[in-house]
């Protein structure tokens, strides 16, 4: 059919005052005047906040505050319709406008057992193309305490219906830099939310644990030396290091948040040896020897992160000796050094000094020498690695010269490399 557009005489009061078309998504301002949305949208974003004047009445718009118009746009929508066989198209019902009102109406039908789906939906369905003001928006508006409440709820219950959709929306919308201290503390300071959260890191829901790693995450680096971080149960912290099993096939996202959760929390209090107790170490070296398998340097983020932790955890007693417990320890960190990145060398040295300085049994020593570590201190002295590594490196050859003297490596490397260095 011929486009008749041009014969249809388009009523004035449907015609936006800026763009001279007809308004798709009509909204009135403060003053009274109805504009299309995304013309006045664009209007008060390019003029200053002391200059925001409406573009009929020139009086001051004192907020950004637009309503929509639903009783003109169903005429426009009428009457698109009454001159479609002239040619003229019906405008499109514009989506649903992130308000306060429209977020306060779904957490009021949240609380009615029939309406819970559909409500999570509508959530989940706004935040999908939220901007961070909006999410912070639907934080102030109730919406991260709505739920913790529903997560908590799960727990109780013992019932994972709604989990997997509460979770994602509370970690879509939980932004530490723009939420309120308030909001804040209903993750950081909720016990019961903590106690939840446990729940479904032990659990085998796959998608939970891992939307829940992320909410971790989040909340340890934000904590700080808060009470949170001195209170938290081993089970938490198992559940945590259970991320890191079973790495037949590893979800790298979720392992990472684990991993850097793990660093955060270490740090404070007795967790370090919390998480010790849970065979993290063990753990951790069975996942670097996965790593391994692979590509060098595909995962080299993944392989930081677990060198990381294990230079902090073998720092105590505990952890080097359940290191050592392992019998591929001493053998997978001395593979990959001078083989990852520069992060992973540094971690690597901070381990076998450790271990050569506290921990160095003639057991140990030999094992070193058999599977390949002190040829790698050696290569570490010939390689352009920074000069204290080297000086490091140095301090633990001179300190077990009495055993690793007479070996080949020794004599080979150092004499030809270094033959005025003496023990």
């Amino acid at each position: 059919m011929e486009n008749q557009n041009e014969e249809v005489e388009v009523p004035q009061y449907f015609v936006c005052p800026i763009s001279l078309q007809i308004m798709k998504d009509p909204v009135t301002a403060a003053t009274g005047i109805t504009y299309d949305r995304s013309s006045i949208e664009r209007w008060l974003n390019a003029s200053a906040i002391t200059e925001r004047l409406c573009p009929v009445t020139k009086q001051p718009l004192s907020n950004n505050s637009l309503t929509p118009n639903h009783t003109l746009r169903r005429l426009i929508q009428g009457w698109c319709v009454a001159n479609a066989s002239r040619g003229v198209e019906r405008i499109p019902t514009p989506k649903a406008v992130l308000c306060r009102a429209n977020i306060m109406k779904i957490l009021r039908a949240l609380s009615v057992p029939h309406l819970q789906p559909a409500s999570l939906d509508q959530l989940i369905s706004l935040i999908h193309h939220a901007k961070d003001e909006d999410k912070k928006l639907m934080a102030d508006c109730g919406v991260v305490k709505s739920m913790a409440s529903l997560i908590f709820k799960c727990f109780t219950e013992k019932s994972t219906i709604f989990l997997n959709k509460a979770l994602k929306i509370l970690t879509s919308i939980w932004i530490p830099a723009n939420v309120s201290s308030e909001v804040r503390s209903i993750v950081i300071d909720n016990k019961n939310l903590i106690e939840a959260i446990t729940w479904v890191l032990l659990d085998n829901n796959v998608e939970g644990k891992t939307l829940a790693i992320n909410l971790v995450m989040e909340a340890v680096q934000i904590a700080g030396s808060s009470p949170l971080m001195e209170r938290l149960e081993p089970k938490f912290l198992q559940g945590i290091v259970g991320l890191l099993t079973n790495n037949k096939i590893i979800n790298v996202g979720p392992t990472k948040a684990a991993l850097r959760a793990l660093l955060e929390v270490c740090k404070h209090g007795r967790n370090k040896y919390k998480i010790i107790e849970a065979n993290t170490i063990f753990h951790l070296i069975e996942l670097e020897l996965e790593l391994g398998l692979g590509e060098p340097g595909k995962n080299k983020k993944l392989s930081e992160l677990i060198f990381c932790l294990l230079a902090q955890l073998c720092s105590c007693a505990d952890g080097r000796a359940q290191f050592l417990a392992h019998s591929g320890g001493i053998a997978v960190i001395s593979k990959r050094v001078l083989r990852v990145s520069p992060v992973v060398d540094d971690r690597t040295i901070q381990i076998l000094g450790l271990i050569s300085k506290y921990s160095a049994t003639n057991e140990v020593l030999h094992e070193m020498l058999k599977v390949g570590a002190v040829s790698k201190l050696c290569m570490v002295l010939q390689a352009d690695s920074a000069k204290y590594l080297k000086d490091k490196v140095r301090e633990m050859l001179r300190l077990h010269s009495y055993v690793w003297n007479n070996s080949p490596c020794i004599q080979v490397y150092l004499s030809t490399r270094y033959p005025m260095l003496q023990f």
